[in-house]
């Protein structure tokens, strides 16, 4: 272990070594870029664009262009990046992560590598967690990128389709990873070209990039169409669980957070639905409800997972303490909730298109980001997304003093401290930052401070319209402000007028979170560029991180000590804080594992996407003819029909089933009869039906008078069909993965299961496709006026990670869909295979490495 730290702490040095010399040659051109009028600068970057065009690489051209954004960000903004930001700007530049420091400007940093990678013409992503910051950042960082002669657009969610493709069509362009996502979504759902809006993804600098691709790492954007499915079951689940009683009737394993019927519990509900046996097959779908309506009531709490506002049931991020509008937990759950809230249980979505975080941004040919908090995930940056972390030094020393934690035996006592604390500093006039874990805590304490008399602010998910304007009035003197889960996010806390004298800004935690990033997040509020600051974290032995992970061994520390438990009693040492740091690694250790899990589940998905994406966007794309396209499909349809009837011996063969085929998907049925097959060899069979076939297609090509209207009445029968049959083939995985797991117990490995049933569903779809586009092709009536359809009731939804939660449909803007038909990807007879049981992990490393290449 201490071999490897050492050598971890080298290459560290070294990369940093690297990355000083490189900004040395930045700061070398200083005086020369000082020398240029302001209408040299659009100048010179026309000049770059030339020398990029003409062969010289971007690593060759680092140096000059850095040292032009320094020079335009001091002539327009005021600001001139320090070298610890130019250092920063080349690690993005590389494709990694740059951890810097809370005050540190990561937001200057970024400009210099989104500048130089402009230059190539192929567009650059800044991406942001939420619409506010894009919003922000293309306002203020714009106006430096226009002074220096660049386009720059910003993609929201209401903007047309129009305003979007403009944006993307800009040297830069701000957006949200949701938005990108969903864009990506609906422009593999358009039916013409020129209804698409982004451009290839070529690089992106992800602003927080631990909470968009870690945090949000297995959230699905999903495109939804509503999906009929009675309500009425919810209730009644909910209704008998609410009779049940803990330990006598379920069990739950706090742990895991998964709860089961008893023995008891069963006999009850057989008794309550009138079953002779609950887990019988035909009793599949109330199963499933009981387990949600379980879930609801005694594992998911209000307050903390979600609040009820306005009548509506609505998701809490876990991390950032926001309310996430439009989210709904997937697969029956967010129903569960809301009956358990009595309220309207909504309806049930169906899955039209789907993606996640993890497999969109592993498409982008160069991906980077930058956070403060991302050393503790480093192994999962380097794995699934191929990027190194640097952790770039402050410009300032970093004085800020961290207190050892204080454990308190109940959360009675532990709360009664943090107020006493908190009165104490108040009285003084230092401004105190409170980070909570939940609303309900948030409100507990806000109650503890009105009784004692402290003015405060409160940010939580029910008021965080007010969340700017709280964050950047938290530093005032006197000022106690009350976050759950650091709401804050990208605003920083500027200390007020005489505040370093009072010892800056005071951070108190009132719980570990179960990850380390959080409670660093909070952390680093305060001592941002060198200012003062403190942060104190205050447990107690009830804590959620300590009964799931660290109770027995804290209770045996407490024992040692010879504490009586009294509520006055506490302990705060180094070896406390390394005890809960062990239990925090745990539940990183346990969630990183989930989300490669995920990944590798994913991956089948990802393949699929990929061929029926590229497939689908040939046809649409194809400016000539699809004779080759429609005749492959023709003559596969074919022969899978007659090698399925015409196997073993002669007086085995179907040729019955032959003719009903023939008749019913190419020929009229006086035109074939049994007696046409008889004699002749499955080949001959073959060649004969194909003929029939071909007869009919020149005569369709001879009605419609032209090639043109050829090549769109079979993209049109193309279109239709995949796009039907891909959103079918989506909810097939997407039920087959629920129930893989299953399979373990029959000692099979689910993953390898999902693998090759999913490969054969996949290659069963595509059969489908041929069959259904033959059919339509040979017996439809040709109308000269057939228009590409694209598909109705998509909604744009993000579900939640944890549990795949959906999101309220909200209406795809500017897109005319149709009913049932949505497409979320589809594609046309895939020519590339699938290899069965493929091996993920393989393919990811060769993946990672091109790219990265």
């Amino acid at each position: 272990m201490a071999n490897f730290l050492k050598q971890l702490i080298e290459n560290d040095n070294r990369e940093l070594r690297k990355l000083e010399k490189i900004a040395d040659k930045v700061l070398a051109y200083e005086d020369r870029m000082a020398a240029l009028t302001d209408e040299d600068f659009p100048l010179k970057t026309e000049e770059y664009k030339v020398r990029y065009q003409q062969g010289e690489d971007l690593d060759a051209l680092l140096p000059e262009a850095f040292a032009l954004v320094r020079e335009g960000a001091k002539r327009v903004l005021g600001l001139f990046p320090y070298k610890v930001q130019v250092m920063g700007g080349i690690t993005l530049h590389d494709g990694n992560i740059a951890e810097m420091k809370t005050g540190e400007g990561k937001t200057l940093t970024a400009t210099m590598p989104v500048y130089l990678n402009a230059l190539s013409g192929d567009g650059v992503h800044v991406v942001t967690v939420n619409e506010y910051l894009a919003t922000r950042d293309e306002k203020e960082m714009g106006e430096l990128y226009r002074f220096l002669g660049l386009t720059v657009g910003l993609n929201l969610t209401g903007k047309t389709p129009e305003e979007k493709r403009a944006a993307y069509a800009s040297d830069i362009t701000y957006s949200t990873n949701n938005e990108l996502g969903f864009d990506y979504l609906r422009d593999n759902m358009v039916v013409y070209k020129s209804q698409m809006v982004q451009r290839p993804l070529n690089f992106a600098v992800v602003d927080e990039v631990d909470s968009i691709l870690v945090d949000e790492a297995r959230t699905p954007l999903i495109i939804s169409g509503q999906a009929e499915k009675s309500t009425v079951l919810y209730n009644r689940a909910d209704f008998f669980v609410k009779g049940l009683k803990n330990e006598e009737d379920y069990t739950i394993d706090v742990t895991s957070k998964t709860i089961s019927l008893t023995d008891e519990g069963i006999t009850k509900a057989e008794k309550t639905f009138r079953l002779p046996n609950l887990y019988d097959i035909d009793n599949a779908a109330l199963i499933h409800h009981l387990d949600q309506a379980l879930r609801a009531n005694y594992i998911m709490l209000r307050d903390i997972d979600y609040v009820v506002d306005e009548g509506k049931v609505k998701i809490v991020d876990g991390f950032t303490g926001r309310i996430m509008e439009g989210r709904r937990y997937s697969d029956g759950l967010h129903q569960a909730i809301e009956a358990k809230e009595e309220v309207e249980v909504e309806n049930e979505s169906k899955t039209m298109a789907t993606i996640t975080f993890q497999n969109y941004f592993r498409m982008y040919r160069k991906l980077s980001g930058m956070t403060g908090t991302a050393k503790t995930e480093e192994e999962e940056f380097r794995e699934i997304y191929n990027m190194n972390v640097i952790s770039i030094p402050t410009n300032r020393p970093v004085i800020r003093i961290d207190e050892h934690d204080v454990i308190y035996p109940t959360l009675k006592s532990k709360f009664r401290a943090v107020a006493r604390d908190i009165k104490a500093r108040h009285e003084l006039g230092q401004p105190i930052l409170v980070g909570t874990v939940a609303v309900e805590t948030s409100e507990l304490l806000s109650n503890m401070l009105k009784q004692e008399g402290i003015p405060h602010e409160v940010l939580n998910a029910k008021n965080h319209f007010k969340e700017a304007e709280i964050i950047m009035s938290a530093g005032q003197k006197g000022a106690v402000t009350i976050a759950t889960n650091m709401a804050g996010r990208g605003t920083d806390i500027k200390l007020g007028k005489d505040v370093k004298e009072l010892g800056g800004l005071c951070v108190i935690g009132t719980e570990r979170h179960e990850s380390r990033r959080i409670d660093n997040q909070l952390r680093g509020r305060s001592g941002r560029q060198g200012d003062p600051g403190a942060t104190q974290f205050y447990l107690s032995l009830e804590d959620d991180l300590m009964l799931r992970f660290g109770g027995e061994r804290m209770q045996q520390i407490w024992s040692r000590l010879n504490l009586d438990g009294e509520d006055e009693d506490y302990i705060q040492s180094k070896m406390l804080s390394r005890q809960v740091e062990s239990s925090q690694k745990r539940v990183e250790g346990n969630n990183y594992d989930t989300r490669k899990s995920v990944l590798e589940y994913d991956e089948v998905m990802r393949e699929q996407r990929e061929i029926i994406y590229s497939q689908r966007l040939q046809i649409i794309n194809e400016e000539n003819s699809l004779e080759k396209v429609t005749q492959g499909m023709i003559r596969r349809t074919i022969h899978r029909m007659v090698e399925n009837h015409t196997l073993g011996d002669k007086k085995d063969w179907n040729l019955e089933a032959i003719k009903d085929f023939a008749a019913s998907a190419i020929l009229h049925p006086d035109e074939v009869s049994i007696e046409d097959f008889e004699g002749k060899t499955p080949l001959e069979i073959e060649a004969w039906l194909n003929e029939k076939a071909l007869a009919i297609y020149r005569e369709k090509q001879e009605q419609l008078n032209g090639s043109e209207q050829m090549l769109e009445f079979e993209k049109v029968v193309i279109l239709r069909v995949v796009d039907r049959k891909w959103t079918d083939h989506i909810d097939d995985m997407d039920q087959l993965r629920q129930g893989v797991g299953l399979r373990g117990y029959a000692q099979m490995n689910p993953l390898t299961e999902y693998q090759t049933e999913g490969f054969d569903r996949f290659q069963a779809m595509v059969a489908a496709i041929d069959y259904d586009v033959t059919r339509i092709l040979m017996k439809s009536q040709i109308r000269q006026n057939l228009q590409r359809e694209q598909v109705q009731g998509a909604r744009s939804v993000i579900a939640s990670g944890t549990d795949r939660p959906r999101v309220q449909p909200q209406e795809v803007p500017g897109q005319a869909l149709e009913q049932e038909e949505v497409l979320e990807e589809a594609t046309v007879a895939p020519r590339k295979e699938l290899k069965k049981g493929h091996k993920t992990k393989a393919r990811f490393e060769k993946g990672r490495s091109s790219r990265k290449k």
